[in-house]
C-alpha cells in the first residue's frame, strides 16, 4: 500500500496533471491519487503523510469539487498526519487572489494541528495578495501553469526532492519529466 495519499481537485486537468507529476517523482509505489470528487472522509483515515492539491478560480474561488467536500474536509482529523500543500493560480491574471485556495485549504486542515510541511519561498512570484502567504512564505507549492509553465518542473524537482526529505522517506526519488 502507498505511503503519501495526494488528493487533488482539478476541473481543467492541470492539477490532476501536476498530481501524476508528483506521483512520478516520489514514486507510484509511494504515492496514491485521489480525485477529491471521489473520496469520502475515511480516506484520509489510511494515511499518515497526505499531499493535497488545490487550483484557484476566478476571484480566490475553491476548486468546485473541493467546494462540494468542503464541510467534510472540516470534519476530517488531520491531527497526528504530516500534511504538504501545493496550489495553482495564475499570478499575473488574478494577482490579488494568487493561491488564495491553497491559503484557504491550510486554515481548513490546521484547525486540527498536523504536522505542516512543503512551505515555499515567494522568490520568483510577482502578485499583489495571497491568503497562501504566511510568515514570508507560501503555506505549500507554488505553481502558475498559466505564466511560468517553463518553471514548473524545475519547481516540482525541488519541492518533491524537499517534501521526500520532509515525510522522512528512504525511497528512490526520480526527478525530471
Amino acid at each position: 500500500m502507498a505511503i503519501i495519499g495526494l488528493f487533488f481537485g482539478s476541473d481543467e486537468g492541470n492539477t490532476e496533471q501536476v498530481a501524476l507529476r508528483i506521483q512520478k517523482r516520489l514514486g507510484a509505489d509511494v504515492v496514491q491519487l485521489h480525485d477529491i470528487a471521489d473520496v469520502t472522509q475515511l480516506e484520509f483515515t489510511q494515511y499518515e503523510r497526505i499531499i493535497l492539491g488545490i487550483p484557484t478560480w476566478d476571484f480566490g474561488q475553491i476548486q468546485s469539487d473541493w467546494e462540494e467536500f468542503w464541510d467534510d474536509l472540516a470534519e476530517v482529523d488531520f491531527s497526528g498526519k504530516t500534511v504538504a500543500l501545493f496550489g495553482l493560480g495564475d499570478q499575473f491574471g488574478y494577482g490579488d487572489y494568487f493561491l488564495d485556495a491553497m491559503g484557504m485549504l491550510h486554515d481548513v486542515i490546521d484547525a486540527t494541528g498536523p504536522q505542516r510541511i512543503g512551505y515555499w519561498p515567494l522568490e520568483g512570484y510577482e502578485f499583489e495578495a495571497s491568503k497562501a502567504e504566511r510568515d514570508g512564505e507560501f503555506v505549500g507549492l507554488a505553481i502558475d501553469e498559466d505564466q511560468q509553465e517553463h518553471l514548473t518542473a524545475e519547481r516540482l524537482d525541488r519541492w518533491c526532492e524537499q517534501i521526500h526529505r520532509e515525510f522522512g522517506l528512504d525511497t528512490p526519488l526520480s526527478l525530471g519529466d
